[in-house]
């Protein structure tokens, strides 16, 4: 068995640093539009009928995105202020919103040092083996926040509060997720 050699990428120029934090950016906006359009009767609704294994509420899907956000800079960036855990059994959909908004600003912070050169390994857990920084550290970032809010539009569909189709089909739409994350007048386009 042959092992994988990490990849080792040279620090991104200013410019460059400026696309993985507008994804990021308009990664986090995608789940701002969801919780924002959420029914609040959905947010610590249970399926009714319960599958196998453990189901989170939405809730506490929210709050394992933002504690996994915390984790990734208290363990890859510690010099960076981590905001505050979420509870996941009394978070409310505006403290949700307002600690992802937190926990995005400091990931954004972290994910600009690091593809300046200023850290080398992103570590997303503590058994993890870490990874040196590039692309592959915000594409796992995007993924993880990606494959949960796949899991709450499912689940709002089951407990019978389905996201309106503006919404689902929304967070396909990139260009406008773009021009969103960006102040205008910059003139950088999505690749």
């Amino acid at each position: 068995m042959t092992t994988r050699r990490p990849n080792v990428h040279s620090p991104f120029d200013r410019d460059a640093i400026r696309i993985p934090i507008r994804i990021f950016t308009a990664n986090d906006r995608m789940n701002q539009t969801l919780i924002e359009q959420l029914d609040p009767a959905a947010w610590t609704a249970k399926p009714p009928a319960k599958p196998p294994g453990k189901v989170r509420t939405i809730a506490a899907i929210f709050t394992h995105m933002h504690n996994v956000r915390c984790k990734w800079v208290r363990l890859t960036a510690p010099h960076l202020p981590l905001p505050a855990q979420l509870n996941r059994t009394n978070c409310t959909q505006q403290q949700a919103c307002a600690g992802l908004t937190e926990s995005s600003a400091r990931c954004v912070e972290m994910l600009a040092e690091a593809l300046s050169g200023g850290i080398k390994m992103f570590r997303r857990d503590g058994w993890a083996q870490p990874w040196p920084v590039g692309p592959e550290m915000l594409c796992y970032m995007v993924a993880h926040e990606a494959h949960h809010r796949g899991q709450v539009c499912l689940l709002a569909h089951q407990l019978g509060f389905p996201l309106p189709h503006a919404v689902t089909s929304g967070s396909w739409n990139w260009e406008k997720l773009w021009k969103e994350s960006e102040p205008p007048g910059n003139g950088i386009h999505p690749v």
